[in-house]
């Protein structure tokens, strides 16, 4: 009897691989179709009807932040504490692909596709403008927190409220859904997908039927929201410099031009794979980021940032539980949905399919090495990116050296970097050498993720395999269009308020799932047998 099981399953593996082999390359319709018709209507609908499109992702926005602030902010801790666990017990002397996988990349290349693949333009975006809006309490920040505007202490709450959002807490949420998906693929043996990640919770059965078809829809529809608001930020961040700077009044030709050149950009790099695009465009738009870096902590007030950094980490510590729990009720909407819940829900929508890029660049490393590369070293990265550049901007805050609050009440959200860098010795050079870091950044981010949805969209996917170029140029589009249509006609308050609504949709799609994911993550490595 024992034999002729054996030869059934011989069979039954032999049919499988044939038939993976006649649906390999072939698009997944239950994924790519509905998204697609829906990323694409939107697109349509704000060329036709911006107006309509502006206020349906409005509503979107503040109904999903309102009503499920609590959860984004107790999913941010929880992915956070098991992030912790999972890298510094046993777990993480696991090896992705198993004890006699060896990786494919170096471990600097590692870092620069890891670090440049999620970061997009967020660092460059607000490294000195969040610090200073919240210091100058330019929205209405402050108004609930006991903090007096303009003070000394203003300045440590502004570096801490930053660290806060964007260090440890985000990158643990990248870092976390990254590995369930790589677990699940390289030791797990199962598909290259978010709903392969549930199947610690329910079973292969949430393999079967229409649930893949919606977990993975939610997840592209998502990032490619996530992915239309970043490179509307970007467009109004470019712009503003461009006006600033060179007088060149920006608005619907000028963000045209920007959209083409950034679409053309990464749509090309996708084009070329991992090896050839991907990996070359991220080498080149982290070395700009470290030169960029090292240079304004030489040239800007080293001891204040230094002091600034220390003393705002201890007063984000000691802020901890508050700020992570609090969905509004004590620091206010102004500060606690427009800031921290906003970045959440954008860090959210990127970490499903995020994850699964990190997890395609991960194969042979150990788990705790995947964290070191994915969770701490972004954050520490960002610790010193904030700290270099918003220590500098506080600092001349407050010296009078510069006036940057009035410039961003003036001038929106994303102006005060251009009169920064203006301020800095060699100013000429920075502005237009930062211009090109952000065009890059957003690249290196579109990059990957176009990649990826277009994995998601393609039928039995390898993480060493390119998906259909075809997909990677209609998904690219769709993005570019919306993010044009978004900064174009859907501005607001604070210059870029049509583009975190985008933002905050795509997180609220794929929130349950992501929370899903989390308890997955602790039945696979604290209840299950774990696969070395």
């Amino acid at each position: 009897m024992s034999l002729v099981k054996e030869m059934d399953k011989k069979i039954d593996g032999k049919l499988t691989v044939k038939k993976e082999m006649d649906t390999k390359g072939k698009t997944r319709k239950g994924v790519f179709w509905p998204a697609f018709l829906i990323v694409g209507g939107g697109a349509l609908l704000g060329i036709f009807n911006n107006e309509l499109l502006t206020e349906i992702s409005k509503n979107g926005f503040v109904a999903s932040l309102r009503s499920f602030g609590w959860l984004f902010q107790i999913v941010s801790i929880l992915a956070l504490a098991i992030v912790i666990i999972v890298t510094f017990s046993k777990v993480g002397n696991i090896r992705l692909g198993g004890e006699d996988a060896k990786p494919k990349f170096k471990f600097s290349v590692w870092f620069a596709m890891a670090l440049t693949g999620g970061i997009a333009t967020g660092l460059v975006t607000y490294g000195v403008n969040e610090p200073i809006i919240y210091f100058g309490n330019i929205y209405g920040e402050m108004d609930k927190t006991g903090v007096e505007a303009g003070s000394s202490l203003a300045a440590i709450y502004a570096m801490g409220r930053s660290f806060y959002n964007w260090t440890f807490i985000p990158y643990a949420m990248y870092s976390l859904s990254g590995l369930v998906v790589a677990y699940m693929y390289f030791n797990r043996k199962q598909s290259l997908s978010v709903t392969s990640t549930l199947i610690p919770l329910f079973g292969e059965k949430v393999t079967k039927g229409i649930w893949p078809s919606i977990i993975d829809t939610l997840c592209v529809l998502a990032i490619a929201l996530g992915l239309a608001s970043s490179l509307g930020a970007g467009l109004a961040l470019v712009g503003s410099g461009i006006e600033a700077i060179y007088g060149i009044p920006q608005g619907p030709m000028v963000w045209l031009a920007l959209t083409l050149l950034i679409t053309i950009t990464f749509t090309l790099s996708a084009l070329k794979g991992l090896d050839k695009g991907i990996r070359i465009l991220s080498d080149i738009n982290v070395k700009v980021f470290y030169i960029i870096l090292f240079l304004i902590i030489i040239l800007g007030p080293t001891l204040y940032s230094l002091r600034t950094t220390t003393v705002g980490l201890g007063y984000w510590l000691q802020n901890f539980w508050v700020w992570g729990l609090d969905s509004g009720e004590i620091g206010g909407e102004a500060l606690v949905m427009w800031w921290t819940l906003y970045d959440w829900a954008m860090w959210i929508a990127y970490a499903p399919l995020l994850g699964v890029f990190l997890a395609t660049i991960s194969y042979g490393r150990t788990i705790r090495q995947f964290m070191i590369v994915n969770w701490i070293l972004p954050s520490v990265f960002s610790i010193v990116w904030f700290g270099t550049w918003g220590g500098t901007a506080l600092f001349w805050q407050q010296e009078k050296v510069v006036d940057l609050v009035t410039t961003i009440t003036e001038n929106g959200a994303v102006a005060g970097l251009w009169t920064f860098l203006a301020n800095l010795p060699f100013g000429a050079i920075f502005i237009p050498v930062v211009m090109l870091t952000l065009i890059l950044s957003f690249a290196t981010s579109a990059d990957s993720m176009v990649r990826t949805i277009a994995i998601l969209s393609t039928k039995n996917s390898r993480h060493d395999e390119e998906p259909p170029n075809w997909q990677k140029m209609i998904w690219a589009l769709s993005i570019g269009v919306i993010a044009f249509v978004m900064v174009a006609f859907a501005g607001g308050v604070q210059g870029v308020d049509g583009v975190k609504y985008l933002a905050a949709l795509g997180g609220s799609a794929v929130l349950f799932i992501f929370t899903l994911q989390l308890l997955s993550a602790i039945k696979m490595f604290f209840i299950d047998k774990l696969e070395k």
